[in-house]
């Protein structure tokens, strides 16, 4: 078991598209990123939040009910969207403390390679939609912050970055 270090916003990293995997063997840090992302009390870890420039993330929405169902997701492709957004308030673990009302679709259609090399497509929703598109985001450079109005945007970060000072 180990706990990585979670990079915090505004650190440049957490803005940068990441690169694909392709056929390198990730099964140690994706055990990592669960250590991780439980110790942190999150539902989603993308690996650029720990450093790794590479296009993979895990997630389980399910454990802090009870039950654990972890999912890591390598190469991920968003292949539809259900075109109904939502708004709701979104945690992040590189921008503790900041919750942040995002639109999101309800429901995803995803391909994506798992630890074992094998490709799978999932149909998604709910909660599990939510935290897939979050942290898809994530490959690509982008915070929820990104999500929103540029007000908006300002009136949140301000105070988090006077904190951080």
């Amino acid at each position: 078991m180990a706990i990585l270090p979670i990079l915090k916003w505004p650190d440049p990293r957490l803005s940068q598209h990441c690169e694909h995997v392709g056929h390198e063997d990730l099964r140690p840090l994706i055990r990592d990123m669960f250590d991780t992302m439980y110790d942190a009390q999150g539902r989603g870890l993308a690996a650029p939040q720990v450093g790794v420039m590479k296009r993979l993330f895990v997630y389980d929405v399910t454990w802090k009910e009870g039950e654990k169902t972890p999912m890591a997701m390598i190469d991920p492709v968003v292949m539809a969207c259900e075109r109904v957004p939502v708004v709701m308030e979104e945690m992040c673990l590189s921008v503790p403390g900041v919750p942040v009302p995002v639109e999101r679709h309800t429901a995803v259609t995803m391909q994506w390679t798992d630890e074992t090399g094998d490709i799978h497509m999932g149909d998604f929703d709910g909660a599990e939609a939510r935290v897939i598109q979050h942290e898809f985001d994530h490959l690509n450079g982008k915070l929820h912050f990104d999500n929103i109005a540029p007000d908006l945007r300002a009136a949140l970060e301000t105070p988090y970055l006077k904190a951080l000072a």
